[in-house]
């Protein structure tokens, strides 16, 4: 069998053809490693090496006039969770590929042993873990008072194995945990090197697409919070979610940062407890979590995540500085977007913060990843900078433009129903969002510059 070298990106995962110090591609350093790759080990002689070995049938493609395709209502597997569900756009689609990272004590194993053991009453369902032995997977379930009976399981790091028994199962939801251990005979790197992370999950991803498999693949996380491996694997997945939250705080958020299937930027919400992750109907209420007396720098937004308005806390503390750097240190906001917040509040607002430590925190360890905030991290920084309260029953939302005004955002109406809803009876909001008919029990406050917003609250 012939073999040739390549050199390797551990950070991008593109080839060359001789070593080099930097990457061309990417351009970090001394990250191309040598790697010895066998003549037929690419996806796709790998996938038919499979299909013969497996008896897997391949029906011959034909092209089709797009007006031609059925448009036929696809039949999906709801995974026991309402907010998982949400995020997948409705549950799990037949031959889809869905990559679930997060950082390490997230809960991403426990999400899915959950939704695995929950799913094996009604679903055929293999579960391969190459992380942890089978006794631990099975005390991690009785533990968290799983039932157990019809669940498969293994625990397999080499693929080919792994697929050898899948065709044999013939199961209609493979969960591989995790893509980072499993390896290919073909490829002489190490697990979890980006030649096998790649290839491992091209076919993953081919057997799926071809044998109509429900695949879920679990990711690790790097330590600024991105998947690691190669990016082709955000690419050839369909649905790529996070699973956001640590040890310390007892919620965890899953987001979705790709989806073929829905909405994207799609938030569910989860508990995590000591019989696992418990899903929270109504997020607003525990992000909501103020207490009677109002404090300054603290005020209500009300963001869009997905298909559904949240209502979060946002505070704010701004403290002198003797030093000849103040601190910036944003928590769950976009830290380059304060800055620029900060230089339209002191050319449009007249408030100079230049000698001052400011500290944004957006209560319950969401993040925050749309522009709605802007009004309302300006409110709270001025409320903290001059010491007073703003008021308890107010909600604020609107994004603010280089030149002071403050631009309407999407789902207005959708948002004021939902502060009415949570008992909030003011509402600071753009001009451009301001409804046609009055909400009964809320008042409206309609601006289009900060000027403006700052005479209201002032």
């Amino acid at each position: 069998m012939r073999k040739k070298i390549a050199f390797v990106c551990d950070d991008c995962g593109a080839d060359h053809n001789k070593w080099q110090g930097q990457c061309a591609h990417c351009g970090a350093w001394n990250t191309l490693v040598e790697v010895r790759i066998s003549q037929n080990a690419s996806p796709i002689n790998q996938i038919r090496n499979l299909n013969k070995s497996t008896n897997l049938r391949v029906e011959k493609n034909h092209p089709k006039k797009l007006a031609d395709v059925r448009l036929e209502e696809i039949q999906r597997i709801s995974t026991t969770f309402d907010e998982f569900d949400r995020v997948l756009g409705g549950g799990l689609v037949p031959g889809s590929v869905t990559l679930l990272g997060g950082s390490p004590g997230a809960g991403k194993s426990t999400l899915l042993l959950q939704l695995a053991c929950n799913l094996s009453d009604s679903v055929d369902i293999l579960y391969v873990t190459g992380e942890e032995s089978m006794q631990q997977v099975a005390l991690r379930a009785n533990r968290l008072a799983l039932p157990r009976e019809n669940l498969r399981l293994i625990s397999e790091t080499r693929l080919h194995s792994i697929l050898a028994i899948v065709n044999d199962l013939k199961p209609a939801v493979l969960v591989i945990d995790s893509i980072q251990v499993m390896f290919l005979d073909e490829l002489s790197s190490a697990p979890g090197g980006v030649s096998q992370v790649r290839e491992c999950s091209a076919v993953l991803t081919q057997f799926a697409k071809q044998s109509g498999t429900v695949l879920i693949l679990v990711g690790h996380v790097t330590k600024d919070g991105l998947l690691a491996g190669p990016k082709v694997l955000e690419h050839i997945v369909d649905c790529s979610l996070l699973l956001e939250g640590d040890a310390s705080n007892r919620y965890r958020s899953l987001r979705g940062q790709k989806n073929r299937f829905g909405a994207v930027n799609e938030l569910g919400v989860f508990a995590m407890t000591d019989l696992g992750m418990r899903e929270v109907k109504n997020p607003s209420a525990i992000f909501l979590d103020r207490k009677d007396r109002s404090t300054p720098g603290s005020v209500v937004t009300v963001v869009w995540e997905g298909t559904r308005p949240l209502l979060v806390e946002i505070q704010a503390l701004i403290d002198s500085n003797t030093q000849a750097n103040p601190r910036r240190l944003a928590v769950g906001l976009d830290q380059n977007r304060m800055s620029m917040l900060l230089a339209v509040l002191h050319r449009h607002g007249g408030i100079n913060l230049v000698s001052h430590d400011i500290y944004t925190n957006v209560v319950g360890g969401i993040r925050i990843l749309e522009t709605s905030a802007d009004l309302a991290l300006m409110l709270a920084t001025v409320s903290s900078m001059q010491d007073f309260c703003l008021p308890s029953e107010m909600a604020v939302f609107g994004e603010i433009g280089l030149s002071g005004e403050i631009r309407p955002v999407q789902n207005g109406q959708e948002r004021l129903l939902e502060a009415r809803k949570h008992g909030f009876k003011r509402a600071l909001i753009p001009s451009g969002n301001k409804p046609k008919l009055s909400i009964d029990g809320l008042e409206i406050n309609a601006v289009s510059g900060i000027s403006e917003a700052l005479a209201l609250i002032s």
